[in-house]
């Protein structure tokens, strides 16, 4: 029994003197912590040796984001990183290459390669920067300011974006830019749909001249207006007048005097526009177009007919001939 006693006893003290090794680690316990942690800090050395910021940049990022690393490791790739990306942004900048959807790392076959031709943002963004990033893209939209696309991605630019991790929770709240980055967009906005609206009053004469007036103008009207909408759309007020001019463009040629060929046009505009008249006058048109076949359809039948009465009666007439020819030839 005594010896029972003291085979456990040992047992117990040799659990509890033993390395701490716990089934959910992840990292594998703190032998393999240290080796990554040197390999990691070998990598960054290397890296630091080639002379290439960008490659500097991704060995710190690729520590960063172990979480099984030494914490002093960490939190020193992670200053240095955030150095590093704002000072590639600010060569990019320099060389005016503000934003490109490319990203500051890329895959080439099985490697992860830092891409040294990044635009500013892009590195911005990469370390959480934010508001420089926000800087950077209004600049680049200052460059180039009808461009559609580059502000569409200037307007949804937070929604990968997320702020600091809650230290209670761990959650990471979506990040939201602030007011005067909304306001400078939609000042270009603004600009670019009064352009359109501008322009687009110099194609309304065409519309009540003649057919091929027509026809030009409202493809030109039109083309004006569509995009002119799409910039109003990023407005408080949205694309309503656009709209609204549209409809009016419509009921101007409804005013013509050739409905059968222009009303097409106004349904155009109709339908853009989004009023009821779009349906009522497809609905007219339409009836209009089944009235028209009908009536084809009923001259072709009675050109059919006549073309038959002739055929018989030339028929008779030929029969009549060959009998009296027959006849006079004693058949």
């Amino acid at each position: 029994m005594i010896r029972r006693r003291m085979l456990f006893a040992t047992l117990l003290l040799l659990v509890l003197t033993a390395p701490s090794v716990h089934a959910d680690d992840i990292c594998g316990g703190d032998q393999a912590r240290q080796q990554a942690t040197a390999e990691a800090r070998a990598a960054i050395a290397k890296a630091e040796k080639s002379g290439s910021q960008a490659e500097l940049f991704l060995a710190n990022q690729d520590a960063v984001g172990d979480d099984c690393l030494a914490e002093d490791l960490i939190n020193k790739a992670r200053a240095s990183m955030t150095k590093l990306g704002r000072d590639l942004a600010a060569k990019a900048e320099a060389k005016g290459v503000l934003y490109s959807a490319e990203p500051v790392v890329v895959k080439v076959g099985e490697q992860r390669r830092a891409n040294e031709h990044a635009s500013a943002f892009a590195w911005l963004e990469a370390v959480g920067a934010y508001i420089e990033a926000n800087r950077v893209m209004v600049k680049a939209m200052r460059a180039k300011p009808e461009d559609l696309q580059l502000f569409k991605a200037a307007w949804g630019v937070d929604n990968s974006r997320y702020g600091l991790r809650d230290p209670k929770t761990g959650e990471r709240q979506p990040y939201v830019s602030p007011q005067t980055y909304r306001e400078d967009l939609q000042k270009i906005a603004s600009a670019n749909a009064d352009r359109l609206m501008k322009a687009e009053e110099k194609d309304a004469p065409g519309l009540s001249g003649s057919l091929g007036e027509l026809g030009v103008s409202t493809a030109r009207s039109l083309e004006k207006l569509r995009m002119a909408s799409e910039w109003m759309k990023f407005l408080p007020g949205g694309d309503k007048s656009a709209k609204d001019r549209a409809e009016q463009r419509g009921d101007t040629i409804m005013k013509r005097s050739d409905p059968t060929f222009s009303q097409g046009q106004a349904a155009m505009y109709y339908e853009f526009s989004g009023s009821p008249k779009a349906k009522e006058l497809t609905a007219k048109i339409k009836k209009k177009g089944e009235e028209s076949q009908r009536a084809m359809e009923k001259s072709a039948e009675s050109m059919k007919n006549i073309i038959t009465e002739k055929s018989e009666a030339d028929q008779k007439k030929f029969d009549r001939k060959k009998a009296d020819l027959e006849k006079e030839l004693g058949f």
